[in-house]
């Protein structure tokens, strides 16, 4: 019997990278997406060491044609999609006053419409002759900024968590509708300490300042959050998982 296939977005640093090294461990199959090729390829030689078969392409998610191009290549060498994990996602520290236009459309197209594509995609090839309503399960890595407004300036990137909040209770109820037993969940963490901080202020040192407050999550904390989703009876449904640093205030 073939292992399962888990699609990961966003794998190649971070977060998703994490969730990679521990879906092979726990026997996967994985096809892994991400900007940056090399990258990819050095964690497809480490994923492979562990025994499972990787496939690996570089996407931009803000393209379209890209993502279609990646889900045509997982059909021609998997017969089904088991796993979608949407874990891509960046944010920018632009005002909703002064930000700019750039900026705000990178957001909503990686971290809303790369999303709802990869999931219509994944959705179609979890579709078998056995289960023509889809079996399968689908996690939206989103963010305690989808549950409350953490700071001043947090501009479009918190918008864009609340709508990945709205859109997970959104294709439940179309999945239920449909008669599907897709699975469909999403994880919110607060601050993990990854590249993303560096990214959002610009700012290697701010960052720095962010991570050094108290004992931030790990991109590990967060791999085996989506571990725990995935080994629960199929009966079984969880619908947001919520983590803070203990530490954390907000």
């Amino acid at each position: 019997m073939q292992p399962p296939l888990a699609v990961i977005t966003g794998a190649s640093s971070g977060i998703g990278r994490a969730i990679a090294h521990k879906l092979a461990h726990e026997g996967y199959n994985l096809a892994l997406c991400a900007r940056r090729q090399e990258r990819l390829e050095t964690l497809s030689t480490e994923l492979q060491a562990q025994g499972s078969t990787v496939l690996t392409q570089a996407v931009d998610l803000r393209d379209e044609a890209q993502i279609l191009n990646f889900f045509q290549a997982i059909e021609q060498h998997f017969p089904t999609v088991d796993v979608l994990i949407n874990s891509a996602g960046l944010g920018h520290q632009e005002s909703l006053m002064t930000g700019s236009t750039e900026a705000w459309r990178e957001m909503l197209d990686v971290n809303i419409l790369a999303l709802c594509i990869c999931t219509r995609e994944a959705i179609q090839r979890m579709k078998t002759s056995e289960h023509p309503g889809g079996r399968g399960h689908i996690v939206h890595i989103s963010s305690m900024s989808g549950h409350r407004i953490p700071i001043a300036v947090a501009g479009l990137y918190s918008a864009t968590k609340f709508a990945v909040r709205s859109l997970t209770e959104i294709l439940r109820r179309e999945l239920r509708t449909d008669g599907s037993a897709i699975r469909i969940s999403s994880i919110s963490p607060g601050i993990v300490e990854t590249e993303f901080a560096e990214k959002y202020s610009k700012s290697a040192e701010q960052a720095a300042a962010t991570y050094a407050q108290h004992p931030m999550l790990q991109a590990d904390d967060i791999a085996n959050a989506v571990t725990y989703l995935l080994n629960q009876p199929s009966h079984l449904e969880v619908h947001d998982i919520l983590l803070r640093p203990t530490q954390q205030q907000s």
